[in-house]
């Protein structure tokens, strides 16, 4: 029997919003239900998503005629499908209805009749992509499909899981399954043996797995600057502060902002603050440093301001900057393993418990593709701030084929820039933007090398002792 997971029920809501762009939401929400309801026991949910939204974009635009529509359509019978550590097709019938006469179609029976075809094609497809070495089904001409494994940065889920990714994959004869992961944990705690390939965030932890596993190729398809997202009446007492700078796209001083931490400045003591006067220390919420690439990266910009603006490098420098950057991760409490969770939190609780969250670029212009920015949610840069080259690291055959296409193929690198991903091609992530009314830095001039991986090591193995 199926279970649903959590990435079925993050794929589905993200279907829904999508739809809710284009329908009434609570059709859509009647709509998705209904069609959801269709699978429940079924051992198919690797494509449930992707079958609900079909059906429900259907059913939608037939709900929205205007007038009747006669035709004469094919009648496609039942599909007989069981589990068996899989699933495993049994037969597929087609039966055309010929004949030049017409009959007048009930809306409801139309989308039915719809959704049964579509259900079907998408089954077909289902069991190619599940069992790639079984013979396809007698008349389907389907390709054979390979499974290819992967463990990626959590802020990459949503690319791997949009249906129009997985469609683009497929006509190249490749499915990614993919699981989430931090980047430092990949690199340093998670068992590669099982995998193709490893999609870190950050070229340092990439290069450790390329060092331990002596592997010489990688791939960087797309990147993505650090940012921070904050609220416009936070932004409006950092101004004041000293700590952002005013612009059409505002940026965040490291230097003033690593002031105020020394002094274990509170919100409530900053002058003229009626907007958010908390009795908590001004600090931005991040990751677990321990196991996320996202907090290494702050890490790597605090340390880099700590230590008059130069990269730190031998013991000594290492030493120097440790009291100061280990307070921008202890004083916070507990963190989670990856920007999805802090990202998250901003997104649906507000400025209360994360009035400034350390992101990645692409994190916020995705959400505000998919509409969930709302006013007063205000994109920031830190001045300096470091550029993330999401790397993937091929550990066989398999995963350096996936390396080549997500680097090469026009539509999964435009697909990429959709998801708020800086490609190659800037023409693209510009449009996106664009089209989409989001201020971004168009050029990423404030920019700073990381430290060495092992000096990087050093810094986190002190702010981990630190927490200890």
């Amino acid at each position: 029997m199926g279970v649903v997971t959590v990435r079925e029920e993050q794929a589905i809501q993200r279907l829904t919003d999508r739809l809710v762009d284009d329908y009434p939401a609570e059709q859509v929400e009647t709509v998705v239900g209904t069609a959801r309801q269709r699978f429940e026991g079924h051992p198919v949910r690797e494509f449930v998503p992707i079958l609900i939204e079909r059906i429900a974009r259907r059913e939608l635009a037939a709900a929205t005629e205007d007038q009747s529509a006669t035709t004469t359509e094919p009648a496609t019978e039942a599909v007989a499908v069981q589990g068996d550590s899989g699933i495993r097709a049994q037969g597929i019938r087609a039966i055309v209805a010929s004949g030049a006469g017409k009959f007048v179609a009930d809306k409801r029976l139309l989308a039915l009749a719809a959704a049964i075809v579509v259900l079907v094609l998408a089954l077909v497809v289902g069991f190619a992509v599940r069992r790639p070495d079984e013979p396809a089904a007698a008349g389907a001409a389907a390709p054979g499909v390979s499974t290819v494994h992967g463990v990626v940065g959590s802020e990459k889920m949503a690319f791997f899981e949009d249906p129009r990714v997985v469609e683009a994959l497929a006509r190249k004869g490749v499915k990614v399954a993919v699981d989430p992961a931090g980047s430092r944990q990949i690199a340093t705690s998670v068992d590669l043996g099982k995998y193709d390939f490893a999609f870190p965030s950050s070229a340092p932890a990439a290069d450790r797995i390329q060092r331990a596993r002596n592997i010489s190729t990688k791939y960087t398809p797309f990147s993505s600057p650090m940012a921070i997202a904050t609220f416009q009446p936070i932004a409006d007492l950092l101004t004041a502060a000293g700590v952002l700078r005013p612009g059409p796209v505002p940026t965040f001083d490291m230097a003033r902002y690593l002031e105020l931490v020394r002094t274990d400045m509170e919100w409530d003591k900053l002058p003229g603050n009626t907007v958010y006067p908390v009795h908590k220390n001004i600090l931005v919420s991040t990751t677990d440093p321990r196991t996320s690439n996202s907090a290494a990266m702050y890490l790597a910009i605090a340390s880099h301001v700590a230590n008059d603006n130069t990269i730190v490098q031998g013991p000594a420098a290492e030493q120097a900057v440790l009291p100061t950057v280990s307070r921008l991760f202890v004083r916070q409490g507990y963190t989670e393993n990856s920007t999805e969770g802090p990202f998250r939190e901003y997104l649906s609780a507000g400025m209360g418990p994360t009035p400034m969250v350390w992101i990645y670029e692409a994190q916020f212009v995705e959400a505000t593709v998919r509409g969930q920015i709302k006013p007063g949610m205000v994109l920031t840069y830190p001045s300096p701030t470091v550029l993330s080259q999401h790397t993937l690291v091929p550990l066989n055959a398999s995963g350096d084929r996936v390396g080549r296409l997500l680097t090469t193929d026009p539509d999964l690198q435009r697909l990429a820039a959709e998801h708020g991903f800086r490609t190659s091609d800037p023409t693209q992530f510009a449009k996106v933007t664009a089209d989409n009314h989001v201020a971004v830095a168009a050029d990423l001039i404030d920019m700073i090398d990381t430290p060495t991986n092992d000096t990087l090591e050093h810094l986190l193995d002190g702010v981990t002792k630190t927490y200890n």
